[in-house]
């Protein structure tokens, strides 16, 4: 929970202000270099959320279906190596769409049309063939949230078949209220991600 607090703060705090100052501001300019880091830390958090909404949706399927083996199934070593892997994937998928997008020309507008430098719409700027880029954004995209979303879908599928098993009324009201909170918050961002970026662009 530490760690999705720490990558919540940084994600919208990659966004907020300078969001806020440009809605304060008469001219909305960024500079090219802040764009680039705006788009990496933007994007690196992105995947790091993703993927910890993954692992807490594993780390609750190990507490309801198998309790007597928690500790031991989900160590602090485990915890921490989940973590870092989550970290590592994120910041080298962030800086794989970065690179790949600064490496366009933009010759043609300086408008982004979009609240924050963020991949599409720096895409639709370029006056480069941006095919490559296209491709790899939805191979990447569909590899992080896609896993993230099977992951997601296995654990709690086998977390609804334990508790329906359940005897006890109380412990059944006990397990789904623990998995409420985090089954929200996975709907909340998976369909945000999915309404942005896989949508049809017509």
């Amino acid at each position: 929970l530490s760690s999705l607090s720490f990558c919540d703060v940084c994600y919208s705090s990659t966004i907020s202000p300078r969001m806020l100052a440009d809605f304060l501001s008469v001219q909305k300019r960024i500079p090219y270099n802040l764009c680039a880091i705006q788009m990496y830390f933007y994007g690196a958090f992105a995947d790091v959320e993703c993927l910890l909404l993954a692992v807490m949706a594993y780390d609750r399927f190990v507490a309801i279906c198998n309790p007597l083996l928690y500790t031991t199934a989900m160590s602090r070593r485990l915890c921490s190596q989940l973590v870092t892997t989550a970290y590592i994937t994120g910041l080298v998928d962030s800086a794989i769409h970065t690179c790949c997008t600064f490496r366009l020309s933009f010759c043609s507008s300086n408008i982004i049309n979009h609240f924050f430098c963020d991949v599409p719409p720096l895409l639709a700027l370029s006056s480069s063939d941006t095919t490559i880029n296209e491709i790899v954004m939805f191979t990447f995209a569909s590899c992080v949230v896609g896993s993230s979303i099977v992951t997601v879908l296995l654990s709690y599928s086998y977390i609804i078949t334990t508790i329906l098993r359940m005897n006890s009324a109380e412990g059944r009201r006990k397990a789904f209220s623990t998995c409420a909170s985090h089954l929200t918050a996975v709907a909340i961002f998976h369909g945000t991600l999915l309404f942005m970026y896989f949508r049809p662009s017509s």
